[in-house]
């Protein structure tokens, strides 16, 4: 694939997905294995979208079993042939979760059974409303020590920290697309507070980006 920035296309199908998650994949990689157990244990992807991610990390972390979701169930396809073209037998099936209903988000005997759960790349182009279903899920699902690591470009308290974040927010504003735009990390710990989770640290990444891991407060 060319290295080109393709045109801004969130569709988790698109070239543009791809470009982007190729360039972040080694930085989150890394915050990865210094966060996920070292025995045996469950980890959830939020949004899979193409399954790009889950089935890069996979293979890393051989002791642990991963589980893609999304509320499009039209990217399944693709997450379970990336799992079979890379031979990843640690990756369940994908599963239909929508953090605007609750009703999908597993159940009961699924409560408090993830060691981790993570999401990439979505805030930037999803609502921030999405952050108190994403909290009150990560509530229910995750073990008293699990964390949930949220990845992309954000505000901090109300300010671009970078001038290129800042242009990208310009940028996805211009689409006139009212949930695009970069959020603040104050409104995710907002979310957080209302259901029992607090970001424990907030970690610089490569090209302007920010790990956020949280966890029960």
């Amino acid at each position: 694939m060319s290295q080109d920035k393709p045109p801004l296309n969130p569709h988790p199908l698109s070239e543009y997905v791809a470009w982007a998650g190729n360039r972040n994949r080694e930085p989150i990689l890394g915050i990865l294995k210094e966060k996920l157990p070292i025995d045996s244990g469950k980890v959830l992807e939020m949004a899979s979208g193409s399954g790009m991610h889950i089935n890069f990390f996979a293979p890393h972390f051989e002791h642990l079993h991963f589980h893609p979701t999304d509320k499009d169930i039209e990217v399944f396809d693709n997450i379970k042939q990336l799992s079979v073209d890379h031979a990843n037998d640690n990756i369940a099936d994908p599963v239909h979760l929508d953090l605007t209903e609750p009703d999908t988000w597993f159940n009961p005997g699924d409560k408090s059974s993830f060691d981790a759960i993570f999401c990439i790349n979505i805030f930037q182009v999803a609502p921030i409303s999405i952050a108190d279903g994403m909290m009150e899920c990560a509530s229910h699902l995750l073990n008293d020590d699990g964390i949930l690591l949220i990845y992309g470009p954000f505000q901090v308290k109300g300010r671009f920290t970078t001038g290129s974040n800042e242009e990208f927010h310009k940028t996805l504003s211009s689409y006139e697309v009212p949930e695009w735009g970069l959020k603040d990390v104050a409104d995710l710990e907002k979310a957080a507070a209302n259901h029992g989770m607090v970001l424990k640290e907030i970690i610089d990444m490569p090209a302007n980006n920010f790990s956020l891991i949280f966890g029960r407060g």
